[in-house]
């Protein structure tokens, strides 16, 4: 299924283009990105892994509606006969264009539109570095639940680190995660 861009009050998710290797090569290997795997080690490297990403994924570049990108997120792993997709890459990479507005839960509330009200998937699920406290505080927050921790699973920062696993049905998208992140969006709103 095609996707072109995904349209929000506040952001718009453009596909990842090979020419957004350098910004995003800079977002991966800034402060913010401690709990993401580095990745690529040059620019270039960057814009072949983007070149080489399959169709079946759908690798997003966060704006604003100004049309300043601010952020990545993905829907990967994706599995029509068993209905399920992995949720990830998701990072703010401007942290001072985006303060005040619902950005990020936003952009996680599309991700999770295209996964489930559009490919009709029944569960999204990925892992979070076990450091990284507040984006597991973030997603349980928002629905996700615990279901389990992957020793050593991550190579971060010269050491390896418990990955924790965290799975999102749709019904509980439905009903505790959708009025959150409509909640969240209209508090932002309403400072804005």
């Amino acid at each position: 299924m095609p996707i072109t861009s995904i349209k929000g009050e506040f952001v718009n998710l453009r596909p990842l283009l090979v020419s957004d290797a350098e910004l995003t090569y800079n977002w991966r290997h800034a402060a913010r990105a401690k709990f993401l795997n580095q990745g690529a080690a040059s620019v270039e490297q960057q814009a072949s892994w983007i070149a080489s990403r399959p169709a079946s994924e759908f690798n997003f570049v966060i704006e604003l509606k100004s049309g300043l990108a601010v952020g990545m997120v993905s829907l990967t792993g994706i599995d029509a006969i068993n209905q399920h997709g992995e949720s990830g890459r998701f990072l703010i990479g401007d942290e001072d264009a985006v303060k005040g507005a619902p950005v990020a839960v936003e952009a996680m509330k599309l991700i999770y539109e295209l996964a489930f009200d559009q490919l009709g998937l029944i569960r999204i699920c990925g892992t979070v570095a076990a450091e990284n406290h507040l984006m597991i505080k973030w997603q349980k927050y928002l629905g996700m639940k615990e279901e389990g921790r992957l020793r050593n699973h991550l190579y971060l920062n010269g050491q390896f680190q418990d990955a924790i696993f965290l799975g999102l049905l749709v019904d509980e998208y439905r009903k505790v995660t959708l009025p959150r992140m409509n909640f969240l969006i209209a508090t932002g709103r309403a400072k804005n």
